[in-house]
Parts: C-alpha cells; structure tokens; sequence
C-alpha cells in the first residue's frame, strides 16, 4: 500500500509543469542602462553647475591686463585712489612721470617747453631749468647735479625723474615691478580703513565669480574707497601694493581710521606788494609820444589818483621784443604829482602771434627782461599786464609769462598787475588763481558786457554784472589783491529797421550832449542800475545806458562792500570832473 501511494505521488509530480527560468531581454538590459547613465551625468552636470555657481572662482586676473601696461617700460600710476590712464616709466630703476601727468594732477606750476626742449619751475625769486638727457638743472644761474638723467624724451611725450620733482611738489610715492606700477600720494590727512580678518582674495569686481586681483593676508590694513553705489556684503579697497578691487565684508574688520601722514616740505612763499592804501588807478591811452605831453591836462582836474599806467608798450615781434612810447620826462612829472606809474604792456600788434611769442622760452625771457630793463630805466614804479584774446593753447604760456615776469618785478621791487576781462567760465583758461599767487594786484575790467561787436544793444556794465564779475573773481583771488575797473564811456547805439547794430563810445560830456541834441531825457533803470535814454530817427533806434555820477557810485558801493584793493578806470579824458569825488568817498 505504501509502495503503490509512493508511485502515484511520483506520478503526480512528473505530470506538474515545471516553472521555466525567465531570461532578460538584452534590448530592455540596455534601454535601462542609457536611462542609469543619462540620470548620472545628468547628476554630475547639475553638481557641477551648483558648485560653480555657489563657489568662489580661483582664476588669477592678468595684472599687465589689468594695469593696461602693453610696454616692459610702462609702468601704471596709482594717485591716491585712482588707477590714471597715464602710463610712467621704469628706466633703470628709476620712476619717471609723464609731464602732462605732472601738470594734471600734481603741480601744475611745471612748464614743459617742447619747442626748445626745457622743463621750468618758478620760484619766488628763481627759475629751476632743466635740459632734456642732463643730470644738471640750473636755479637761478647756479648749476646743481645729481646721479640720475632728470628728463627724458620718447617722440612727443616726456618724462621727468619723481625724484627731481619731490625738491618742489609735496607727495610720496613707493613702486614695485612685475608688473610696474606706482603709488602716488599728494593728499594727506585721516582715511577710512579696514583689516583683512583672515587670507582673502581681492577681485577685479565685486562677486566670488570675478577674477582674483591679488591676495592679501591677514592682518593687511586696507584702505576703503567710496562707490557711487553701496554694494551688499562688498567693500571697494585699495591694497597696499596699489590695487583697487573688492573683498567680502566676512572677511575685513569694521571701519577705522588712520592718518597718512604728511611729509616735511616747505612750500615756497610768494610774497607780494601790497599798498598801504586803496588803489585809484587810471589808464592813459598814449598812442604817439606827442600824446605824452597831454599828462598835464589829463590829471589837473582829477582827485585822489593814485597811480597812472599809460599805455606805453607792445609786443613787437614774436622774439619778444617790445615797442616803447616811454618817456622820462611823463615818469618825472608824474612822480612829482605824487602818482605812481605803472606802465602797461599789451598784446595788440598786428600779425604777431601772441602763442609763438609766449610758447618759446627764448622769446619769453626777452619780453621779460626787456619790460623789466624798461622799468628800471624809466624808474618805473609796477608794470600792467593787459594781454587779451588768448586762447586756450596759449593758455600755459600765458601764466608761464606772468611767473617769469614775476620773479623778476619781485627782485627789483616793480609792482605786477594783471588786467582781466569780467571773470566766466570761457576766460577760466586765463588762471585767476595762479595771477592771484605771482601777481601783486588783480584787476577786473568790469566793463565790455556789450561792446563794438556785439549782436544787440546794451549796457556796458550793469550792476550785476559788475557784481557777479567780483563774486566770481573772489572764489579765486583775495579781496586785498582785486581792483575793480570802471567804465568812463558810454555806448551809443544804433538798430536799424533790419536789424544791423552799430555803437560808437563816448565819454561822460559827449553823451549828454548827444542827449541834449536830440531832446531826449533819459530815466533812472533800476536793475541795471544806470540811467536809460531811448529815441527814434529816420527809421533806426537809438539807445544808451549811461555811465555818470550815480551809475559810478553804484559800482564803487561793491567796490567797499567787498573790501577790494581799490578801484580802475577806463580811460582818462573820457570822466566829468564831479566823478573823482564820488570816488574818493570810497578809496579815500
């Protein structure tokens, strides 16, 4: 029974189906494995992409590219806070400074003439001269040398030794090579400051992606620089070693300060001739030597003058020789009358070149000296400068003229003034400020608002006109240096009925007869402050804004309330006699 169970259980068995081992499809093996493989770089790619996203970049900036330096000798120029665009030069380990650099941005008192190859500086009393490839410079005639080539010439670009120039300019500097480049210091005092806390990188620009500008360690004092925008969790800085970038705010100290300290120098003094009493000048037009004799008749009737400048001389050519209608005989008799004289010279001559007489260092020195050989020969007591019309180019060479002649009035004891049209912003070339510091006295020729050439009618010095004038001149020149002049004359003008305008100047007597003539009776113009007269005749119109007593009185109330030196007067012959006792209320 046992036997026939068994068999039937084996039977049963054998008739089971047997479960069939399932073998992968090798198609769906590698579909599965692309799918793995897509999922792991795609993985891989998107780490990637966060940490360089979120990880601060280690690519180093090229510093040449960053200085901009294309040339071994090239150096860049760090002054204060700023990277300049100037290039410097490293010639045998030794800083060499552009001369526009120097004149832009540390003293512009250096003149670089590049026609005769000579770099200046003016003294008080000296002239500093130095010739292209010389280790020597002169000072007043006296040779002095040193180890080193103090100016050198590359084409049309020159370049002057920072070390000869620290003998006369108030800055430091500290360079370093690879790349090259120096740091310039002309402005002292407190600085913001901050502290690296640990190593951090300094980058061109602020984010952790931009390039590494240099790394600096902890404990490295940085200078903090303003941006004209606040940037989160980034500070501008410039690194001791001259480089301008941003570090992360984690890792600088807060705020501090510290004092750049001024190094020991001695700025030159300037010193002037001040009278002790309130200039009353007048010019004298002097076309001719007859006209010399007229002083007698020109001065009988006035009151108070003090000094008379008659236009005695010219530049006469552009080596700078000058034309004279001086005489001795005016200076005696002058002196006599208790007036000083101070003899102008201006720039009028026809065809010659006020910029190629000034530019050439030859040609300016003669003018100086010849004025100079002038004055002490006459024994005059200043010398007008009444240079008008110059341009910008000229600009340089005009101040450069008005140092050197001052050096010179100021070891013979000549006083030096210096007339200036009403003070804007297209005469600023003329370097006010500079005349204020070589010149004894400033002058304002308040006058000319409207003159010969002028589109439309108008008055020839309106009181706010006048007052502007000072305003302005006063942001530049102390009040104890400025003379205000006034007008003696009056325009006359003429508008036709197309418009064409015309004038012709006329003293005080001649206008009031013109008035007269014509039945006209002018009336008090309160804002500019003169009397107005107005007619008609044949078709044209006729005006003029008078200059007389009130007009003047009104002008000479500024002349006290700004405390100026004094008062001018343009020109002699042409005031009534009343008008010197409405000055002498006021510069008495």
């Amino acid at each position: 029974m046992a036997r026939r169970e068994r068999q039937e259980r084996e039977f049963r068995e054998r008739r089971r189906p047997r479960k069939r081992k399932r073998r992968l499809n090798p198609k769906a093996v590698l579909v599965l494995a692309v799918i793995l493989l897509v999922l792991a770089v795609c993985l891989f790619i998107g780490g990637r992409m966060l940490y360089e996203k979120y990880s601060p970049s280690k690519e180093m900036a090229d510093p040449n590219e960053y200085f901009q330096l294309t040339d071994d000798q090239d150096m860049a120029v760090i002054l204060n806070d700023e990277i300049l665009e100037d290039k410097a030069r490293l010639i045998d380990g030794r800083v060499y400074l552009n001369v526009e650099t120097v004149y832009q941005y540390l003293d512009e008192r250096y003149y670089w003439d590049a026609a005769e190859n000579l770099y200046l500086y003016a003294l008080p009393t000296e002239l500093v001269s130095v010739g292209v490839g010389s280790s020597e410079y002169t000072v007043a005639r006296s040779t002095q040398s040193v180890d080193y080539v103090i100016l050198r010439v590359d084409g049309s670009d020159a370049y002057v030794a920072a070390d000869f120039l620290k003998n006369y300019t108030n800055f430091t500097y500290e360079y370093w090579e690879e790349p090259n480049r120096v740091y310039i210091v002309n402005e002292f005092g407190t600085r913001d400051v901050v502290t690296a806390q640990t190593n951090a990188p300094v980058r061109y620009k602020a984010g952790i992606k931009s390039p590494i500008l240099t790394n600096v360690e902890k404990g490295t004092v940085l200078y903090k620089l303003e941006e004209p925008e606040e940037i989160d969790e980034w500070t501008r800085v410039l690194t001791p070693d001259g480089y301008i970038g941003y570090i992360r705010d984690g890792k600088i100290s807060a705020v501090t300060q510290t004092t750049i300290e001024e190094p020991e120098f001695e700025e030159p003094e300037y010193t002037s001739i001040s009278k002790d009493y309130k200039i009353n000048l007048s010019w004298h037009q002097v076309t001719n030597q007859d006209a010399n004799g007229q002083l007698l008749n020109r001065i009988a009737n006035t009151k108070g003058l003090t000094t008379i400048s008659p236009t005695w001389f010219s530049i006469a050519d552009t080596d700078g020789n000058i034309s004279s209608l001086a005489s001795q005989e005016y200076v005696n008799y002058a002196h006599q009358q208790g007036l000083e004289v101070w003899a102008l010279v201006d720039n009028f001559t026809d065809g010659v070149s006020t910029y190629d007489t000034l530019s050439r260092t030859s040609s300016r020195q003669r003018l100086v000296n010849q004025l100079i050989a002038a004055a002490i020969q006459y024994g005059l007591d200043g010398i007008n400068v009444d240079f008008e019309l110059i341009t910008e180019d000229c600009a340089r060479a005009y101040i450069e003229f008005i140092r050197e002649l001052s050096i010179m009035c100021r070891i013979n004891g000549i006083v030096l003034s210096v007339d200036n049209y009403v003070p804007t912003a297209s005469s600023d070339h003329y370097s006010r400020e500079e005349q204020g510091i070589f010149a004894d006295y400033v002058i304002i020729m308040g006058y000319d608002e409207h003159y010969a050439g002028s589109e439309e009618a108008g008055s020839v010095a309106s009181y706010n006109f006048v007052k502007s004038g000072i305003e302005r001149m006063l942001e530049e020149v102390p009040s104890e240096k400025v003379i205000n002049a006034v007008p003696f004359y009056t325009r006359f003008w003429k508008t036709d009925a197309d418009g064409t305008v015309s004038s012709e100047a006329l003293g005080m007597d001649s206008a009031d007869e013109r008035l007269a003539n014509n039945g006209v009776e002018p009336v008090w113009d309160e804002e500019t402050r003169q009397y107005y007269a107005e007619f008609e005749y044949e078709g044209s119109t006729y005006q003029m804004w008078l200059e007389e007593e009130r007009s003047i009185e009104e002008k000479m109330t500024l002349i006290r309330e700004y405390n100026l030196a004094g008062v001018a007067s343009w020109r002699l012959g042409y005031e009534r006699s009343t008008i010197w006792d409405v000055i002498l209320r006021y510069v008495n």
